[in-house]
């Protein structure tokens, strides 16, 4: 796992020298520059990463995309080819979270939402989820959904399925552990206050006593 601050790499990362044209255009298009320089710290970095994996350079780490699980088409999780290493990428605000195992990877990184944010979007969530949230005071409503909405989106970054599946059909849990996913190991990433993190690996892991 690593967790970047944009602030402190965005000088380095702002010429873009390791990055595809793709992503170059793609940070281009962006309008506000804390979000160019956002993209731009996240793929930099992801890109050194893998490179170090791959005993490649930055610049020529190739990457794919893997089939959906929901359809089968080519637009699952990104990959490099052969699946060496799996990854998965997040941002929010002044942070970027890159988490690498061996085995399929999801990770998400999220600010704490406004009171009003969690009370239109908490319908979202799975009913257990929700009635956690409900018997919340108040103060403690943002941490919680927070914590959740981490949860969900790495556990389905990790999947391939992203939002392609509900949010509301998996419960991850919105209390201080994360609940029981099938097949899958959930865990809070230790992050700066005002802001929640997750990673979620698939299980069993390749060296795990009586793998197949």
């Amino acid at each position: 796992m690593h967790v970047l601050r944009v602030s402190e790499h965005a000088d380095a990362a702002r010429d873009g020298a390791v990055l595809s044209e793709e992503e170059r255009a793609r940070a281009a298009s962006f309008v506000r520059r804390a979000d160019r320089d956002r993209y731009r710290v996240a793929h930099t970095a992801l890109r050194h990463e893998l490179a170090a994996y791959l005993g490649t350079g930055a610049a020529d780490v190739p990457f794919v995309r893997e089939p959906c699980p929901l359809c089968a088409r080519p637009h699952g999780r990104p990959a490099v080819p052969g699946n060496p290493v799996h990854f998965s990428l997040s941002h929010a605000g002044d942070l970027v979270l890159l988490a690498f195992d061996d085995a399929p990877v999801g990770a998400d990184v999220e600010e704490y939402p406004s009171a009003r944010t969690v009370a239109e979007t908490a319908g979202a969530l799975h009913p257990r989820e929700r009635a956690e949230i409900g018997r919340l005071p108040a103060a403690g409503r943002p941490a919680a959904f927070a914590r959740c909405w981490t949860r969900k989106e790495a556990y389905l970054k990790g999947t391939g399925a992203g939002l392609g599946e509900a949010p509301d059909i998996t419960y991850v849990g919105t209390l201080a552990v994360p609940a029981g996913v099938p097949g899958w190991s959930l865990a809070d990433v230790a992050v700066p206050e005002g802001y929640a993190a997750a990673v979620a690996v698939a299980v069993p892991r390749p060296a795990d006593p009586g793998t197949p």
